[in-house]
């Protein structure tokens, strides 16, 4: 049987004199060690590892919860139906206190008291109108580049920057563009149905109650094209109005 050498050790004879060859390949091939597994981490440099990562877990947490939440884009808005009115809450009897409440809001602005007969004038009236909350307002139609839209009338619900939307009594919700349209509300005389809220707290305030010296407003809803909290902040001049 043909004696055989290995082949490494052939290489290295060939490149090295035979004692130096046979020192390398004994100490680097024949007797190189076989690691069945990774060797052991220090364990001093794992403590510290492990100590700057839960530092950097810490310090990130911290400063997601200073961040503050990212707003609904409009789209996701839409989607989530936020601001959508459910089919069983689309009821008139629903939002009458709700008008009961802007009633009183609204003699507070204008400065009506119980127990005096209160005028207004456009100029002393005009810029707190303009930037008045009209959520639960009674408005109606009076004008409209839409004719069937005029005679419309309902409690406002939903008060955005280019619309009004109403419930009307026949618990039906309509969207009103606020655009070449002309809206008229009633103010009534805090004697007229200040004794009726109080002693019948779920009673309907219709035309009735108004009284013969209810104040009435017609105002031009191209004139009220903004947000309801945008309309508080806002400061409104007296200005001519084309087409009026």
């Amino acid at each position: 049987m043909a004696n055989t050498t290995h082949i490494a050790l052939d290489l290295l004879t060939k490149a090295h004199p035979p004692e130096t060859a046979s020192a390398i390949f004994t100490e680097k091939i024949l007797h190189k060690p076989l690691r069945l597994r990774p060797t052991s981490p220090d364990p001093n440099s794992q403590d510290a590892r492990a100590h700057r990562r839960l530092q950097r877990l810490r310090k990130k947490e911290k400063s997601r919860r200073r961040q503050k939440p990212k707003p609904l884009s409009a789209k996701e808005k839409r989607i989530s139906g936020i601001y959508e009115i459910p089919k069983e809450s689309q009821k008139y009897e629903i939002y009458v206190p709700l008008y009961r409440m802007w009633l009183g809001y609204f003699w507070e602005i204008l400065g009506m008291v119980k127990g005096k007969q209160n005028w207004m004038t456009a100029q002393a009236a005009g810029s707190k109108i303009a930037s008045a909350d009209f959520h639960g307002a009674k408005l109606t139609v009076v004008r409209s580049k839409c004719v069937s839209l005029v005679g419309l009338e309902g409690i406002v619900v939903r008060d955005t920057k280019f619309t009004f939307q109403i419930i009307t009594k026949r618990s039906e919700l309509k969207t009103i563009p606020k655009n070449h349209t002309i809206f008229r509300f009633q103010i009534p005389q805090p004697d007229a149905v200040a004794d009726t809220l109080d002693l019948k707290p779920d009673t309907n305030i219709s035309d009735d109650y108004m009284g013969a010296n209810a104040l009435v407003f017609e105002i031009h809803g191209c004139s009220f094209e903004h947000r309801a909290t945008d309309r508080a902040t806002k400061k409104f001049k007296q200005r001519n109005m084309a087409g009026v």
